[in-house]
């Protein structure tokens, strides 16, 4: 009996300096984490998507607190009106954004871009990809298995049963660029969304020259340079045989789709 009241007792004060030692040392490596975090996190739209840069929400709001500015702190999923709201919380202030939005820059549907093959394999663009470089004659367009369509945690994005290329639709795009990075063909683009949602861009991402490009691809863009020498804003550049048009310097004349001579440059909501 004794010896059972001697092992309780000594459990019993092994306990007890096991939490004072625990407590002292939980009290000397206390990490202190400033309360706004939390306050700031519940403002963000909890998507945790990783557009921000930063791993999650809580992980953007941790930066906002700990940063001096805002500046080159955005939220895309919540633009302007998240980040005014974050700002008010921190007593600092909102930096301007842009409204982007995901753009597809391939104009190869079933019509214009003949298929030549049928691919017979696991629906997976960036599975097909690795094995070649599609069922047209054009390796840098749009394979149309829908890896950005699963990507999209807002249901923006989903492909066209006629077209068989990815559409966006503009009310539910949030740009969290997730899109972007699941495509392997690198053809899925954020681009300023532009007032009204009117934007101009080069619906092509084809390197190849103008000939080889044109042949695979009705709408391919071919490198002739019209599109730059009609710009007076110098928005477009020619670079490996291929027009690219920086929208922000853009001003959305429209004279570059008028010279395109073979539609590769396309105008959306005019």
């Amino acid at each position: 009996m004794n010896l059972i009241l001697i092992s309780l007792l000594t459990l019993l004060i092994v306990g007890a300096l096991s939490a004072i030692i625990l407590f002292f040392v939980s009290k000397k490596f206390e990490v202190f984490e400033d309360p706004r975090i939390n306050v700031v996190e519940a403002a963000l739209p909890l998507a945790n998507c990783g557009a921000c840069g930063f791993p999650g929400c809580r992980g953007f709001a941790n930066a906002c607190v700990k940063a001096d500015t805002l500046e080159n702190l955005i939220c895309p999923v919540g633009g302007r009106p998240t980040m005014e709201k974050v700002a008010a919380i921190l007593g600092k202030t909102a930096p301007e954004v842009s409204p982007l939005i995901a753009v597809v820059r391939c104009g190869g549907t079933c019509e214009l871009r003949p298929r030549s093959n049928q691919y017979d394999g696991v629906s997976s663009c960036a599975i097909a990809h690795n094995l070649y470089g599609g069922e047209t004659g054009c390796s840098w367009g749009c394979l149309g298995l829908g890896d950005c369509v699963v990507s999209c945690k807002f249901d923006a994005i989903y492909i066209n049963p006629e077209t068989l290329l990815p559409e966006v639709d503009e009310e539910k795009c949030t740009s969290c660029g997730a899109c972007v990075k699941a495509c392997p063909k690198l053809i899925i683009e954020l681009r300023k969304k532009g007032p009204a949602s009117h934007r101009i861009f080069v619906n092509c991402i084809n390197e190849d020259k103008g000939a080889v490009s044109k042949k695979a691809c009705s709408v391919s863009c071919i490198g002739c340079s019209k599109c730059s020498k009609e710009c007076a804003f110098d928005a477009i550049t020619i670079k490996n045989n291929l027009a690219y048009i920086d929208s922000e310097k853009c001003t959305l004349c429209g004279k570059c789709v008028d010279v395109c001579p073979t539609t590769a440059i396309v105008e959306i909501n005019k």
